[in-house]
């Protein structure tokens, strides 16, 4: 046998001897009573005698011999101490120089070769390079693939605050913290004193109070060019806004639940100080005999508005202090990131506050009744919160609030990033529009009534089109009376189509009549008219006007008092027919412009008017008035028509499988109505993305009014998107999406996507749509709902990668490397777990697809109403949170990407572990406790060759591990300990842990390297995986973290009212502080192994089934994994102090006489 020295090597005649001096030292210090000899001269006969009785091929035949069974006795030693030693020849050393109990082995069975740590399978190497192809296609999906244009044009400012310093510690306990502003625009109104309407601006996760700046800027602007100067608005109760903002130190309330609590706490203090300057005469200039203001409208970014919806829930809130709430990108369903059992706790306490209020039958048993709430999203250029997340379905009903995308708004039509929602130019008009209409100083809400505010915010949000779209023309008066020439005017035939290719070619106003239907029409009836014109309303001198008329048969004369326009065609004719009629221009619904130039639907041209009615809502007038009021001949055009609803809606059958397989190819017809509505009822999910073409139609340049114009909508949200020009279109919606919790009110069917195709139907040809699924950008739709997947699926391949290491260590003695073990999982248990949880994802999305159950009312009713259906919000918050079974797929998918991810993060720990372990071997000296005898004693597996004594035992054990005391570890464990308990988080104490983790992983690979000793390897191994299992829980703790470092900086240091839980970090702390000693686990023969095997398994399933939602519960399962881990530790020491102290310091009694190396 070779020798391991400092390097050289020698011939076999020096082995030979070298074995001899080993097998003579080993037998040189045990006596046959098992006791070390003190005398050289005892050592020296023994020696003398062990060497003449024992020759090589006996010591290898000792060195092969079976293991010590569990639960045999030897039999008693006897006078030469010859059984000692053979058993002492088959007993490995651990790094602290304990011995191993082996559990039984096959006779034949043979010591296996230590594998290396950076060895790699075919199995894991493919599976690694698979992976990763998914995660980049993904990935590149998600950045090229399926991308929704930018239309923002940016806004200007100059802006100017004003800080309230005596809004102190008198009125909020966190005055040094937070601070209070009012916005003023300069140029236009730099007066600091209240005037207005308050609004107060509520920034998001690290978002800065000067944010407010382009909404305050526009509504300064707005007042003072036009507001002030009509008469009419001001007398409606308009007066300009005084926005206020708070400068949060840009807190982080996303990762934390209890920052989310103060800022709601502070700003309730806030509102109630802003209301107080209004009654004070030194700080107010608002007229005398105007109400003082009892409350605030709420306008918050991103968490501020989940901060504003919050307010309502707190002790301090001042009842009907707040009654409207606009929120920009706010994730209201659910947190962004689950990591803090704070948010995720807070969350679920203000959603069940609104859901429960908004359950009550009575209004006056709602204390949420006067609030309405109105959601806006960005949509997929959102990449920050996902716009899923905006939705208030299951919070609000439609009666106090709706969620609407940026793409929907009139006039925008765009969607939005995360924080250009706040500076874009066109959605801030809108924003600032809508609030001057809600605004009536006349009251004391400073509002209007609820029902009036919601009719507002409809029609400046929403496109006028959905089913909650209230027309006015039926509450409407008529006002205009429209006299006509008998003979000259044109009444079109019943059936026919309108169509104007010019204005003013008579020379004179014209009036075209289209007759209405009469009521009762089978399939339903709706009148659609389409014009590049803007609709006048009564009195505009423009070209266009569109009225709802009945014949009104007044004597001459009396026109003049009973209408307040009078619309006279007649000329001189003496036969005349008068009509009384209303404007429809308060109807007019903008669309893009569409033409052959048009290239995005936010472009700044003139928009397009459209009218949409159903026959009831026009069932009091006999005609339509279409008038071409040009005297001169002038472009424009303008085609109008009645249809049925059954030629104009195409429903399409085919299922999403059958959609994946084969499309959808649809013909529309060339006699088809001017707006074509195809629903798709199957494409409904938000994980996936289409692809549309319009095939092109004959249609000259001369004749063609506009070109296709095509709008993509949802019913729920409101979701709509337009295409201008369209020959093709991607397609993707934020529809169903995963974790989302199901609808305060039930729908008992999903409508699916529907498009709507404006069309020029005086070409007179057919149009072909295809539509198909685009495989690759629905990839990318993966990324913004899954991505914090990859916090939790890795996981759960480490734990049962550790399940593997544990279970075979428990059995061989030999713990095996992480990557061994990750070959083995492949090969077994990681593919079936998939499976079963791919099968548990298949039954959750079939029972959560199920309508809610009607409670039973048990018996004496005690469960009250039985009629009440329950609804289970949490039903999508396990596993995926999948709701289509046709997405149970994805746990595999998502499973194969986590494990290599978890791959590659290991070898990149282990590079930085040999990196560091070269580093540590550059500045600290070569190990002089290892003699070149005693590692001459030492066989590649670890074992000693012959057997060593107690002594060399001592001698081979790491120094570097034992340096420090063992008070030394229990005091500083405590510190650590107490510091968590009183000021620091527990999170700290845990990245300290991983760090001290990173230092133990350096020594013990230095150690196995320098040795080759199958038991600094199994030391080493097992660190290293512990380390990885600490590095997947690291990211769960790291924004609390951050969030506590972020209060230092602002010098906050308040501590947080949780995270100090000191059983959070404990078993995590003693088990690093132990393995800091260089020890290695104690191995487990009894049915105790199948705890740490179960404890295993449980983790991975924690981690697969509540790992996305539920986050932070890994760590605490983790630290129940950490707990007995140590209690495995205690097993094989006494429950004492002086066994404490032993662990800690990972030597056995007596040793306390070895020198330490410095």
């Amino acid at each position: 046998m070779q020798r391991r020295s400092s390097g050289s090597t020698t011939d076999e005649d020096d082995d030979d001897d070298d074995n001899d001096k080993c097998l003579a030292v080993g037998a040189s210090d045990i006596n046959g009573d098992g006791q070390q000899r003190k005398t050289s001269s005892e050592s020296g006969h023994e020696v003398a005698r062990t060497s003449s009785t024992l020759d090589r091929r006996k010591r290898d035949s000792a060195y092969a011999a079976p293991t010590r069974q569990p639960g045999w006795n030897p039999p008693p030693p006897t006078a030469n101490g010859s059984l000692q030693r053979k058993q002492k020849a088959t007993t490995p050393l651990t790094p602290a120089g304990n011995t191993i109990v082996e559990m039984p082995e096959p006779a034949m069975a043979r010591r296996s070769r230590t594998r290396s740590p950076w060895s790699c399978s075919l199995l894991t190497l493919t599976t690694t390079g698979l992976s990763f192809v998914v995660l980049f296609s993904i990935v590149h999906s998600f950045l090229t693939r399926q991308l929704d244009p930018k239309g923002c044009r940016m806004s200007m400012m100059r802006p100017a605050f004003a800080k309230f310093s005596d809004f102190d510690t008198e009125h909020t306990r966190f005055a040094s913290k937070y601070s209070l502003y009012l916005y003023r625009e300069g140029g236009i109104d730099e007066d600091t004193m209240v005037k207005g309407v308050p609004v107060l601006f509520i920034p998001g996760n690290a978002g800065s109070y000067k944010q407010v700046r382009p909404l305050a800027a526009e509504a300064a602007e707005y007042f003072h060019d036009t507001v002030q100067h009509d008469g009419k608005a001001l007398n409606a109760g308009a007066r300009s806004l005084d926005f206020f903002t708070v400068d949060f130190n840009e807190d982080i309330t996303a990762f934390h639940g209890q920052t989310l609590l103060d800022q709601a706490e502070y700003l309730n203090d806030a509102v109630a100080y802003i209301l107080s300057l209004y009654h004070d005469p030194r700080r107010s200039r608002r007229d005398a005999s105007l109400p003082d203001p009892s409350s605030v409208v709420l306008v918050g970014h991103s968490m501020g508005g989940i901060v504003a919806r919050t307010m309502l829930t707190m002790a301090n809130y001042q009842s009907n202090s707040i009654n409207t709430i606009i929120t920009m990108s706010a994730p209201h369903a659910r947190p962004p990131v689950s990591f803090d059992s704070d948010i995720v706790r807070t969350y679920k306490q203000i959603n069940d506050y609104w859901r429960q209020a908004y359950s009550q039958k009575w209004a006056n048993n709602n204390p949420l009744w006067h609030v309405t709430l109105i959601s806006i999203a960005g949509g997929g250029l959102d990449t920050v919160v996902p716009s899923d997340y905006a939705s208030i379905s299951s919070l609000v009903p439609d009666t106090h609030g709706f969620t609407v995308f940026t793409s929907s708004v009139p006039n925008v039509w765009t969607g939005m990033d995360h924080l250009s929602i706040l500076w874009c130019d066109q959605f801030r008009k809108v924003i600032v529009r809508s609030l001057m209409d809600i605004v009536d100083v006349h009251r004391s809400a400073q509002t209007k009534p609820r029902a009036e505010r919601m009719r507002i915010f409809r029609k400046w949000y929403l496109t006028g089109m959905e089913r909650v779209a209230e027309k006015t023309l039926p509450q409407k008066e008529p006002t205009t009376l429209l006299t006509l020439e008998d003979n000259s005017n044109s009444i079109i035939p019943q059936g026919e189509k309108l169509i104007i290719r010019s204005f003013g070619r008579s020379g004179k106003p014209k009036a075209y009549l289209l007759p209405v239907p009469p009521q009762g029409t089978p399939g339903g009836q709706r009148f659609t008219l389409l014009s590049d014109q803007k609709l006048d309303a009564a009195g505009e001198g423009g070209k266009l006007e569109v009225l709802f008329c009945s014949v009104f048969p007044l004597q001459p004369g009396q026109s003049a008092t009973l209408f307040s326009m009078n619309m006279d065609l007649s000329g001189d004719s003496s036969g005349t027919t008068r009509l009384a009629c209303k404007n429809a221009a308060s109807d007019n619904i903008n669309l893009p412009a569409s033409t052959r130039e048009s290239k995005y639907a936010f472009e700044q041209t003139q928009p397009f008017s459209y009218l949409q009615y159903d026959l009831d809502d026009l069932a009091e007038h006999q005609f339509v008035a279409i008038v071409d009021k040009a005297v001169e001949s002038t472009s424009g055009w303008v085609t109008a028509e009645f249809n049925d609803n059954s030629e104009s809606t195409f429903k399409t059958t085919v299922g999403l499988r059958r959609l994946l397989a084969m499309g959808l190819r649809l013909k529309l017809p060339a006699t088809r109505p001017l707006v074509t509505e195809v629903k798709i009822p199957a494409l409904h999910s938000s994980l996936l993305a289409y692809h549309l073409n319009i095939g092109s139609h004959a249609c000259g340049d001369d004749t063609e009014l506009f070109t296709p114009l095509l709008r993509q909508y949802i019913s729920e949200p409101y979701e709509s998107k337009y295409f201008v020009n369209v020959r093709e279109a991607n397609i993707n919606l934020h529809g169903i999406a995963p974790f989302m919790p199901p609808p305060l009110r039930t729908q008992r069917t999903s409508d699916g996507v529907s498009l709507q195709l404006w069309s020029d139907t005086s070409c007179n040809t057919s149009i072909d749509v295809s539509l198909k699924v685009d495989v690759q950008g629905s990839l990318g739709k993966l990324f913004m709902r899954y991505r914090t997947v990859f916090a939790a699926f890795p996981l759960l391949v480490v734990a049962l990668i550790l399940r593997r290491q544990f279970k075979g260590y428990d059995e061989t003695g030999t713990f095996m490397t992480f990557a061994e073990s990750m070959d083995l999982c492949l090969r077994s248990s990681l593919p079936l777990f998939l499976l079963a949880m791919s099968f548990f994802a298949l039954s959750l999305a079939r029972s959560s697809s199920r309508p809610p159950r009607q409670t039973s009312p048990g018996f004496f009713n005690w469960r009250g109403n039985a009629t009440e259906s329950t609804i289970d919000f949490t039903q999508n918050d396990l596993l995926l949170g999948s709701q289509d079974p046709f997405f149970w797929f994805l746990v595999p998918l998502l499973g194969a990407i986590s494990t290599g991810v978890c791959i590659v993060i290991h070898y990149a720990a282990l590079a930085v572990i040999q990196i560091l372990a070269v580093i540590y071997g550059f500045f600290t000296a070569r190990p002089a406790w290892l003699s070149n005898d005693d590692k001459r004693c030492l066989d590649v597996h670890g074992y000693l060759d012959p057997p060593a004594t107690d002594d060399v035992l001592r001698r081979n054990a790491s120094p570097d591990f034992t340096a420090t005391t063992p008070r030394r570890r229990i005091i500083t464990t405590s510190i650590l300990l107490f510091l968590v308990s009183t000021f620091i988080p527990y999170q700290f104490a845990y990245m300290v842990a991983c760090i001290v983790q990173i230092a133990t992983c350096t020594r013990a690979l230095r150690f196995a390297t320098e040795t080759r000793s199958r038991a600094h390897y199994n030391f080493y191994n097992y660190s290293h995986s512990i380390l990885v299992l600490m590095l997947w829980i690291l990211p769960i703790n790291i924004p609390v973290l951050v969030v506590w470092v972020h209060n230092l900086a602002v010098h906050w240091l308040t501590p947080f009212s949780s995270h100090h839980n000191v059983l959070s970090i404990m078993p995590f702390i003693l088990l690093v502080e132990t393995m800091t000693s260089g020890r290695m686990i104690p191995r487990l023969t009894t049915r105790l192994r199948y705890i740490t095997n179960i404890l295993m398994f449980l983790l991975a399933v924690c981690a697969a089934v509540y790992g996305v939602t539920y986050a932070y519960l890994l760590h605490h399962f983790a630290n129940l994994v950490a707990g007995w881990l140590v209690l495995v530790y205690f097993s094989a020491t006494d429950i004492s102090l002086s066994g404490l102290s032993q662990m800690l310091e990972g030597g056995e009694e007596g040793e306390s006489d070895v020198k330490k190396r410095p």
